[in-house]
């Protein structure tokens, strides 16, 4: 499907971003020969050695080869602060630059979800769409599947430290858990990651890369979406920019948004489909009201919480020399293991704020490193971070265009700690980490706490001092949010409401955000659509 002039009413469906989502929706979907496919990117090839290492994200992140380069409204719950807010723009999106984490939620998100009006998005429907593409390294189990395209494996090494760290919490009742991902994610654990033998693997590897054998998929990259083509109230097809040309691609069956929680209302924006009082504004004639376009952006807001160590390996010291860096190098070229395979977090930890909560809402992301912040130069001492983040927040903001113009980025405002709740979650938070610090398993380690320092004691103080040190965990979700009330954009067959021809699949059709990260869930939302829409898809 070579020929440009074959754009033009040639397509059972377009997806519209090859991301985490897109490149699972093209693998399905295609899987019927019969069924012709056109997805577009606006970035770039993966073919890029920095995406595929994976302390690479260090290098991903912020370089416009391979992220939106986006950022937030100044927030005043972060003391005035703009935040950086990496998407991936390349083939794998998000998956081409995320922590590789392995991680469901709890099964108590997805029950929610169903309690909400989304009949189909309990736990018990969405595990055999997780378990649909899993290759996990344990083989079968009730849990778990082998030989899907989703690799998930251990990571390829330890510290000292972060074990110390795990028999420290059990004197606090966090006790280590096998699998974070059975529905239950309470405890401690390290993370399982999505690699292959040390080297990233991401939905462009695992979904994408076999479905572009196929005859019957197209794929553009540097394919920039302008807008929908609306026929009253039917979506057609899409205008699209490709090489300094604007195009039109039409399609006989439907166009899925796949373009995530800041891109995917953007473009039904551009497209007249939203507030109208916003769209008025900004001279875009409203071709559908939906009043729940762009609202309740939900994200993670994690606090960084340091200590200083004694005895203890970390990256700081191993990698604070010509000489350390040169054999961290050798031993990944050689063998695919050591730091430059690491994930940005390997052990993790799932608790309360407070023992009355009926499920965990804090997660804490632990690493044998620190900086003042993420992209800065490693402490010259030992340290480890502590990272510790709200699973539910109920601060909620929203994305929104500003203009006509499509290469201008949203006004992405998450309203961070404006909940008083999420305030005192977050002080709770600062006092859990520093109490699990105390633990006498740690007390060969001398911990010494640098962020935010133990001059902050007051509840007001700690506050302040999260306002200074907290920030995003890329967690964006919710945009596009899937239900049956006003607020709604998609129903549970993810059709956007009073719309024929398209519907949305990523994290901004999540109603409520999941209690953990974010990749895999997404997955399982493209699956099932593709399961609701093909039937060689479905589990």
């Amino acid at each position: 499907m070579k020929d440009a002039a074959r754009l033009a009413g040639d397509y059972d469906y377009i997806i519209v971003g090859a991301g985490t989502a897109g490149c699972v929706l093209a693998n399905r979907l295609t899987e019927d020969p019969k069924t012709r496919v056109l997805l577009l990117e606006a970035g770039k090839s993966d073919n890029y050695h920095w995406v595929h290492i994976p302390v690479g994200y260090l290098y991903c992140i912020g370089n416009p080869r391979t992220d939106w380069m986006m950022k937030t409204a100044p927030e005043a719950g972060l003391n005035g602060r703009s935040l950086t807010y990496p998407r991936g723009k390349v083939l794998g999106g998000c998956s081409s630059v995320n922590g590789m984490i392995y991680m469901r939620g709890q099964a108590a998100d997805y029950d929610h979800w169903r309690q909400l009006g989304n009949t189909g998005w309990g736990w018990d429907d969405v595990l055999p769409y997780f378990l649909k593409s899993e290759d996990h390294h344990a083989g079968d189990s009730e849990m778990h599947r082998s030989g899907g395209e989703w690799k998930v494996q251990k990571q390829k090494l330890s510290w000292d430290i972060l074990q110390a760290v795990q028999d420290g919490a059990k004197e606090f009742g966090i006790l280590p858990r096998d699998d974070f991902n059975d529905g239950n994610n309470e405890g401690s654990g390290f993370f399982e990651v999505n690699q292959n033998n040390g080297v990233r693997w991401n939905t462009a590897k695992g979904f994408l890369r076999p479905a572009m054998k196929r005859p019957n998929l197209r794929v553009l990259t540097e394919a920039m979406t302008e807008h929908l083509i609306l026929d009253g109230k039917t979506v057609r097809g899409v205008r699209f920019r490709h090489r300094g040309k604007v195009l039109d691609a039409m399609t006989n069956g439907e166009v899925l948004l796949a373009a995530g929680s800041i891109n995917s209302p953007k473009i039904l924006e551009m497209s007249g489909i939203g507030r109208g009082d916003l769209l008025t504004d900004l001279g875009i004639p409203v071709r559908h009201e939906s009043a729940g376009v762009g609202e309740n952006l939900q994200d993670h807001l994690q606090i960084r919480t340091v200590f200083r160590v004694q005895n203890a390996k970390t990256l700081n010291t191993i990698a604070n020399s010509l000489l350390g860096k040169a054999r961290i190098a050798l031993q990944y070229g050689l063998t695919q293991s050591g730091p430059m395979s690491m994930a940005p977090s390997q052990f993790g930890m799932f608790t309360k704020s407070d023992p009355s909560m009926e499920t965990p809402d804090l997660e804490y992301h632990i690493q044998p490193l620190s900086t003042d912040k993420l992209g800065d130069p490693l402490h010259p001492f030992p340290a480890i971070t502590v990272s510790v983040c709200n699973l539910r927040p109920d601060s909620i903001g929203s994305s929104h265009i500003t203009t006509q113009d499509c290469d201008i980025q949203p006004d992405i405002r998450l309203n961070y700690l404006s909940a008083s709740r999420d305030q005192a979650i977050a002080v709770k938070s600062v006092k859990q980490a520093r109490k699990i610090m105390t633990a006498k398993a740690l007390e060969p380690y001398q911990p010494e706490e640098i962020l935010p320092g133990p001059k902050f004691q007051s509840d007001a103080e700690l506050v302040e001092a999260v306002g200074d040190i907290a920030t995003t965990i890329f967690h964006p979700v919710g945009t596009c949010k899937m239900g049956t009330d006003p607020k709604a954009v998609v129903d549970p067959q993810l059709r956007v409401h009073g719309l024929e021809g398209v519907r949305v699949a990523d994290a901004s059709v999540m109603p409520k955000i999941v209690s953990g990260n974010t990749a895999s869930p997404v997955i399982m939302i493209a699956e099932k659509l593709a399961g609701m829409i093909g039937k060689t898809a479905k589990p």
